[in-house]
C-alpha cells in the first residue's frame, strides 16, 4: 500500500515545488533522498532498517499538451525484505496536471501501477481510472493481487485520495461470499488550516528537532529559500532562491574550467539500464559510504563538510571529482 502514498501526497500541492532543484542536495532522516542530476533532474534515495532495504531512482519525462502536461516517471523503485530475501519492484502510472493556463488546476493519475515480486512471480496490478466528465470516477482505483500463475487471489478497490480495501476472490476475480472488504490503507491526516497541507509525519521529519545531531551542510532543511517560505518571510524567498541558482551555475563553471567531472558522493552510477514503458534510464546504487561517514561523524568532532552541530549555511555541493 505504500505505493499509493506518492500519488495521494501530491493531491493538495497543485503547483508543485516552487524552487529549482539543487544538485547534491540531501535530506537525512533514516531515509536518504539525494539529487544526483540537475538537467535532467534525477533523484535517488536509500532507506534501510531491520526489516527491509529500499532503493529509488527516478527522472521525469514530460509532454506538454497545450493546457496540460503529462509526467512519465522513468525510474526504478525496489524493496528487499530481509526476512526472506523477497525483492519487490514498483512501476507507477503517469500523472497529468490539467488546466495549466485556463481553468482550475488539478492533478489526475491514470493507468496501471504494477508491483512485482521478483522472487516469487506474484504481482499486484492497480488500475487508476481516468477522470471523466463532471468528475466521474475521479480518484478511483481497482485491481487484483495475482499469484505466479496469473490467477487473481485478492481484489482491491478504493480511492487514492481516501483509502484502499481488499477482499479475497475466486479465480474469476469475484469476491468470496461471507468475507467483507477490509481497509488496508488510508490517507494520513493533515493539520487543520495548515497552509502547506503537510501530514503530521511530514511536519515531524521537516523539523530540526528530528534531524541528526550533527547535520550535513547539504541537508535540504538548511536550504534558505525553503526555510524562508516556511517561516513566512516572503521578501527573502526570491533573494535566497536567486542566490542559490547563481552559486550552482558558478560551481558548474568552475568544474568545467578545471576539467573536473562531477560524480555523486553517496551513490554510484552502474552499467545497468532500467527499462520502463516510457523509455530507458540509467541506474544508480547506494554505495554505503554515507553510513560509514555518519558513523565517523557521530564518533568524532565536526567533520570537514559540516559547520557544527546545526550548520547555518547551506552547502549542497558535496560531490566526488572524476578525472
Amino acid at each position: 500500500h505504500f505505493s499509493l502514498i506518492f500519488v495521494s501526497f501530491a493531491l493538495p500541492r497543485l503547483f508543485l515545488f516552487p524552487f529549482d532543484l539543487v544538485i547534491e542536495k540531501v535530506f537525512t532522516v533514516i531515509r536518504f533522498p539525494f539529487q544526483v542530476s540537475h538537467h535532467p533532474p534525477v533523484g535517488v534515495a536509500h532507506a534501510e532498517n531491520e526489516h527491509f532495504t529500499y532503493g529509488f531512482a527516478c527522472k521525469l519525462k514530460t509532454k506538454l499538451l497545450g493546457n496540460s502536461v503529462d509526467y512519465y516517471p522513468l525510474g526504478r523503485t525496489r524493496i528487499t525484505h530481509k526476512r526472506d530475501g523477497a525483492l519487490l519492484d514498483l512501476a507507477p502510472p503517469r500523472t497529468r496536471v490539467n488546466n495549466l493556463i485556463f481553468g482550475r488546476t488539478w492533478i489526475g493519475t491514470s493507468g496501471d501501477m504494477i508491483m512485482t515480486n521478483m522472487t516469487t512471480g506474484d504481482r499486484v496490478v492497480l488500475n487508476f481510472k481516468p477522470c471523466g466528465w463532471f468528475g466521474a470516477r475521479r480518484y478511483e482505483v481497482n485491481g487484483y493481487v495475482y499469484n505466479a500463475a496469473k490467477e487473481p487471489k485478492m481484489l482491491m478497490t478504493g480511492k487514492w485520495n481516501k483509502s484502499m480495501s481488499y477482499q479475497p476472490c475466486d479465480t474469476k476475480g469475484e469476491p468470496l461470499s461471507g468475507i467483507t472488504l477490509k481497509e488496508v490503507w488510508k490517507v494520513a491526516d493533515v493539520q487543520q488550516n495548515d497552509k502547506f497541507q503537510y501530514t503530521y509525519f511530514a511536519h515531524k521529519i521537516n523539523s530540526f528537532d528530528t534531524a541528526p545531531k550533527k547535520l550535513l551542510a547539504s541537508d535540504s532543511r538548511l536550504r534558505p529559500d525553503r526555510y524562508a517560505l516556511e517561516t513566512g518571510d516572503l521578501s527573502k524567498v526570491g533573494r535566497e532562491k536567486n542566490s542559490l541558482e547563481v552559486r550552482q551555475r558558478s560551481e558548474k563553471k568552475k568544474r568545467e574550467a578545471n576539467g573536473e567531472r562531477y560524480a555523486p558522493k553517496w551513490f554510484d552510477l552502474t552499467d545497468e539500464v532500467t527499462i520502463t514503458p516510457w523509455g530507458e534510464m540509467e541506474t544508480y546504487e547506494y554505495n554505503g559510504k554515507y553510513s560509514k561517514h555518519r558513523a565517523m561523524v557521530n564518533n568524532s568532532g565536526v567533520s570537514s563538510d559540516e559547520t557544527g552541530v546545526l550548520p547555518t549555511k547551506f552547502n549542497p555541493w558535496q560531490y566526488v571529482m572524476k578525472d
